[in-house]
């Protein structure tokens, strides 16, 4: 199994000015990691996307790190002024940055649900959701890079809707980012969920929420509501309620054995949460077999 981390694991950092997105290929690479991925929101606003792609690469390459994914806002209903050509055009555009990065796969996200309270649920957008992944994965098979969309969002968040819409688009560069984790904000099993959603799986986020019903008090600062009013907060892997070893169980059991990409976002220091939570995660994934 190969071990990545998200650049988002180290925001905590990258605001308090004591890292630059740049800097953390390297603090990667000394913490252990086989790669890191990107997010399209750390890219400065001053250079173009391309440029900095390329200077993300040469970084990587030089510590000798894989640069595993890259993952990108996108909206198909709501976005680009609604103009769902605009936005399948600027999802596009990710996909050449990809491939400037090096990944293999890009992630997007497909929409955080109608601007306005209808009378039309998620089967209803499938369509012209599936339209715009369907668009956007064959332009990536063109360039070799696999695309996915990942259960995040509320929206488009709980397992059943995301298998949903890959069987929709039903084609083979197209899967899923399954986060371990993120089923929780749609108060999905994450057991269940990662079962139905493993052979779909592209590439694994791994992290953790503390979980509280939301039938007792607010627990305060750090914490947020899932989509059914349950309070969660990220934490260190192995600290928290979602149960990790019995996910990478599913996922072996189908065989996947691509990277597993830690996601960290607790109130922890973050390079203590990632430390841990990679030594606890390869610790885990030893268990799992």
């Amino acid at each position: 199994m190969r071990y990545a981390v998200s650049i988002y694991s180290f925001m905590q950092y990258i605001r308090q000015g004591r890292l630059t997105p740049l800097a953390c290929i390297a603090k990667a690479k000394e913490m252990g990691f086989d790669a890191i991925e990107f997010v399209d929101f750390v890219f400065p606003k001053e250079e173009e996307p391309e440029a900095y792609a390329r200077k993300i690469r040469a970084e990587a390459d030089r510590v000798g790190i894989a640069v595993s994914n890259f993952a990108v806002g996108a909206d198909f209903l709501c976005g680009s002024g609604g103009s769902l050509e605009e936005e399948i055009c600027k999802v596009k555009r990710n996909v050449d940055i990809a491939v400037e990065l090096g990944s293999s796969v890009l992630r997007h996200d497909v929409t955080g649900g109608p601007s306005n309270r209808t009378y039309q649920g998620f089967d209803n957008y499938l369509d012209r959701l599936a339209r715009g992944c369907l668009a956007v994965t064959e332009y990536g098979a063109e360039k070799g890079i696999r695309t996915m969309t990942e259960n995040h969002g509320y929206f488009s968040q709980d397992s059943r809707r995301v298998e949903k819409l890959i069987n929709t688009v039903a084609h083979e560069n197209f899967g899923q980012l399954v986060d371990i984790g993120n089923f929780l904000c749609a108060d999905d099993d994450p057991v269940t969920a990662v079962g139905r959603c493993a052979p779909y799986a592209f590439y694994v986020h791994i992290k953790d929420f503390i979980v509280k019903s939301g039938e007792g008090p607010n627990p305060g600062e750090g914490f947020f509501l899932s989509r059914g009013g349950n309070f969660l907060r990220g934490t260190i892997i192995g600290h928290g309620n979602v149960p990790v070893v019995q996910c990478l169980r599913g996922l072996r059991r189908i065989g996947y054995d691509g990277y597993l990409s830690i996601e960290f976002e607790g109130m922890e220091d973050c390079l203590q949460g990632i430390s841990v939570g990679l030594a606890n995660l390869k610790r885990y994934a030893e268990e799992a077999g």
